[in-house]
């Protein structure tokens, strides 16, 4: 079973690089798992910030939605966000919360049989103005429920806010 530290907070709260620190004094070669899939220019110049963020003594590996297909026995990983892998499982079950919660959950249970670390990052969402749009009021019900799902179990959790981890579990 994974050793699981869930670190959440706003956007530019610090979480990231909360999380590679923490990894880094594990693991002399940890693995980031990133997640993100690129929609814009704008969202390729933020993953090449975050590229820059690490040297060379990372490994990545990209995963967009199926996290249980990966082999991390014995290994520290980094899984950089929650948020941008639920936001690809729900695009492509066409904003079904319910089908989306599903699928998510089964490949959270289905990764975590294995035994290693991980550190995962995540977005708490739902604190600020209240989304115009239907969608994204459903996504931020479907990022509510699967960051209780994800703290319920972890080991340790963390909330950053303005760069300043908060230990809340």
């Amino acid at each position: 079973m994974a050793e699981v530290t869930y670190i959440t907070g706003g956007a530019r709260s610090g979480k990231s690089t909360f999380a590679q620190k923490m990894a880094e004094e594990l693991s002399a070669n940890p693995i980031y798992l990133a997640t993100a899939r690129i929609w814009d220019d704008d969202f390729k110049s933020r993953v090449a910030r975050h590229q820059s963020d690490r040297d060379k003594k990372w490994q990545t590996l990209e995963e967009e939605k199926q996290l249980g297909t990966l082999k991390l026995s014995g290994k520290t990983v980094l899984l950089d966000c929650v948020t941008l892998w639920l936001t690809n499982i729900f695009h492509d079950n066409k904003y079904d919360v319910d089908k989306s919660l599903m699928e998510a959950q089964k490949e959270w249970d289905t990764l975590l049989k294995q035994d290693f670390t991980l550190i995962v990052v995540s977005n708490e969402l739902g604190m600020g103005i209240h989304p115009e749009h239907e969608s994204a009021r459903k996504f931020v019900d479907l990022q509510g429920w699967m960051n209780q799902y994800i703290a319920k179990i972890a080991n340790q959790a963390y909330l950053m806010v303005s760069g300043i981890p908060i230990k809340i579990k």
